[in-house]
Order: structure tokens, then sequence, then C-alpha cells
């Protein structure tokens, strides 16, 4: 579950950053975040659990925007935009939070047996 939250929360911020433009000439603009997640074995629980690795730039190619009255525009007139597609997010962050709800209802689940033995043993 933390990892799903961290997930959307870069999610979040790539959306927000989608359209910001660098303000001067051969300034970079925003570029977009991934996370990369890792298995790790918890020995005193004997399972395995998916961690946040670590949250990179992603290497993809910066979008060309035609507008050469921009301030951050070269000289033939292109700005470079950030390299975030809205909908990719959309669906990544759609993932992520079926993913968190999935872990919860593990949860719930789990609980409500723990709570059906104890009643069974009284």
């Amino acid at each position: 579950m933390k990892a799903q939250g961290t997930r959307l929360r870069v999610i979040s911020e790539n959306i927000a950053n989608a359209n910001s433009l660098p303000t001067k000439p051969g300034e970079r603009p925003y570029q977009r975040k991934v996370v990369l997640f890792k298995n790790e074995l918890d020995r005193k629980m004997e399972t395995d659990l998916v961690k946040v690795e670590k949250v990179r730039p992603d290497r993809s190619e910066f979008k060309k925007r035609y507008d050469p009255s921009h301030p951050a525009a070269d000289e033939t007139g292109y700005v470079l935009a950030p390299n975030i597609n809205t909908l990719m997010e959309t669906m990544d962050m759609r993932e992520a939070q079926r993913s968190y709800e999935a872990n919860m209802n593990v949860i719930r689940a789990s609980k409500e047996m723990l709570n059906k033995s104890i009643d069974l043993l009284r």
C-alpha cells in the first residue's frame, strides 16, 4: 500500500506539471518522474513485499511545441515541453488506485476472519 501511495503521489505531480513550460531560453521543462519497485523478503513474516526502490526522471525525449512568441522559444520557434502524456498518467493512476483498493480489501478480509475466529473461540 505504501508503494502504491508513493506511485499515486508521483503520478499526481506529473499531471500537475504536464503543461509547465520553461521561462528562459535553454531552460529545461519539468521532466516526468517514474517509480521503480523492488521485491523484498520480510524474514519475520516470511513473505515478499513490494517496496519503492527509487523515483527517477523518465529518460524519454521532451516534446516540442511551436510557439515563436514564447520567451523560452529557440531560434526556430520551438519550446521544449514536458515529456508527459496525461492519458497514460491517468491510466497509471487508475491502476495504482485499484491496486491500493485491492490491498485494503485483503486487510479487511483478514481482519474479519480474525474477528470470526476469536468469536468462535469464545
